[in-house]
């Protein structure tokens, strides 16, 4: 095996058991935590790849933008030491079998369907073709505008949430 295999491994060890954590664990800021780094992990999957600019959108986006507002918006609804309830076992049963479902699909799909090979293709991933292909046409640039807002709208509502008093 060589030591590209090895890092990739590794780095898909560690994203997937950050996932995991993440979603499993019982106090909601160490979860965020979690998605923190896993989502860390992903980038280090881009730096692996040679994409060092996705990579630094993904630090930049996702573990600068997106994990301070989850925890921006837990220190405001002070509920960071809270434990969330625990899951009924019914609900734990459903999301393994599905788990298990979810692999044996990809398990079946992918000895069957083999992917067309990829080696001998270069990939462009420079800053200009990421750019032209944000501004052109049919481009991305509408996608990420709606997601600004949708951020800003979530934002707002944590804000709004945490100034709400208890009328007891």
């Amino acid at each position: 095996m060589s030591a590209s295999a090895v890092i990739f491994y590794l780095l898909s060890a560690f994203i997937l058991v950050t996932g995991v954590l993440a979603v499993t664990t019982r106090k909601i800021f160490r979860s965020a935590i979690w998605l923190l780094f896993s989502l860390a992990g992903i980038a280090g999957l881009y730096f692996w790849m040679g994409l060092e600019f996705i990579a630094a959108v993904q630090i930049v986006v996702y573990v600068g933008g997106i994990v301070v507002l989850i925890i921006f918006s837990i220190f405001l609804t002070q509920q960071t030491g809270k434990e969330l309830t625990a899951p009924r076992r019914r609900r734990v049963l459903f999301s393994a079998l599905a788990v298990a479902l979810g692999f044996v699909l990809t398990c079946l799909i992918l000895t069957r369907e083999p992917f067309p090979g990829i080696a001998g293709r270069s990939m462009d991933a420079g800053i200009a073709t990421i750019g032209s292909s944000l501004l052109s046409l049919s481009g991305y640039a509408l996608p990420f505008e709606v997601v600004s807002i949708l951020l800003l709208a979530a934002m707002i509502g944590c804000i709004v949430v945490a100034l709400k008093t208890n009328k007891s």
